[in-house]
């Protein structure tokens, strides 16, 4: 062509624009469309506060495991049991984190199903690992005398066996199909977790919380028994002996009732909940759940004696010897 010939370039884009208003036009604005990415999801606050306290689980547990893999001392069964539950703990921050970038980075339905499995896993070991520890409590009183056997070695590792395993075959159930992403109509307050799933995840809470309470009723009664028994051998019944005995019980009453506020509420939404109910209702009531996981490092390690001497030295490096510490059994509440 000719440059004579040839169109202004401002009338070439006014023809050009004047033909896509046309019949054909039409195609080529919705492949423009089509081709621009996807916009990104509004993230829900929700998700950032679990994410939040999945950190802050995740960082908690990771001292107290460290510290437990760092001191030689720190062998016992007790301290054993207290790093299954550090170590389900931390897990279960990590999952939460995980599965705050993989729902807004990545969005593939089978990541998030491998992501849920995890958590049910490790969270179904943290509470496995804190009836463990309220089992290893109760042989510490009542089987005093041959508490530091061979046997009671073999039971603690044949019940962290038992923890770990129970609770992988849960977090598995998911991953091998009992889920909902084919079928929504079953699905639960959990997605993509089924009903059935979250019943006997609930079912199976409810039974160890009713372990744990008979347990800690017992420990109670062999506290107040022993107290009682050593103020008779002094022959009078002194303010010492009320007071420790209240602070016992008021211990166990604190870490039972943390136990249990921090879900019962979950487990019971799980069985009378529907999933066409608001999603606010589950992130409320699974949020005070991760809570557990955070609480768990202060009551079981940080304020055990011995794990406070072995951060002294892992952290500071300047420890004293004038300092005494008084070494603790399973057996303080």
């Amino acid at each position: 062509m000719p440059p004579a010939a040839r169109p202004a370039p401002g009338k070439a884009k006014a023809e050009a624009a004047a033909s896509g208003r046309g019949g054909g036009g039409g195609g080529n604005a919705s492949l423009e469309l089509a081709s621009r990415p996807p916009a990104p999801a509004a993230i829900n606050p929700w998700d950032v506060m679990l994410c939040v306290s999945g950190t802050a689980i995740a960082c908690e547990n990771a001292i107290v495991v460290a510290i437990i893999c760092y001191s030689p001392t720190l062998r016992t069964p007790m301290f054993v049991l207290v790093g299954s539950l550090a170590t389900a703990d931390l897990l279960a921050g990590l999952g939460l984190i995980l599965n705050f970038v993989f729902q807004y980075v990545i969005r593939s339905e089978t990541v998030s199903l491998l992501t849920v499995g995890f958590l049910v896993a490790s969270f179904a070991a943290s509470v496995s690992s804190l009836l463990a520890i309220t089992v290893d409590r109760y042989l510490s009183l009542y089987n005093a005398l041959t508490y530091y056997s061979e046997r009671t070695v073999l039971c603690i590792h044949t019940m962290l066996v038992g923890t770990w395993g129970v609770s992988l075959c849960l977090g598995l159930l998911p991953v091998l199909g009992w889920n909902c992403l084919h079928d929504r109509s079953v699905c639960s307050v959990v997605r993509p977790l089924t009903k059935s799933n979250v019943t006997l995840l609930s079912a199976s809470f409810f039974l160890i919380f009713i372990i744990m309470l008979h347990l800690y009723i017992e420990i109670c009664k062999i506290v107040c028994r022993h107290a009682h028994q050593i103020a008779l051998q002094q022959h009078f019944l002194t303010a010492s002996h009320y007071v420790a005995t209240k602070k016992g019980v008021s211990t166990l009453a604190i870490i039972l009732g943390t136990f249990g506020a921090s879900w019962l509420p979950f487990a019971i939404y799980c069985v009378v909940g529907d999933p066409d109910y608001p999603s606010v209702y589950t992130y409320a009531t699974l949020l005070p759940a991760t809570y557990n996981s955070m609480i768990n490092p202060i009551i079981y390690a940080y304020r055990n004696q011995e794990i406070q001497r072995s951060m002294w030295v892992l952290f500071c490096g300047c420890f004293q010897s004038k300092v005494s510490f008084r070494s603790r059994s399973p057996s303080d509440v």
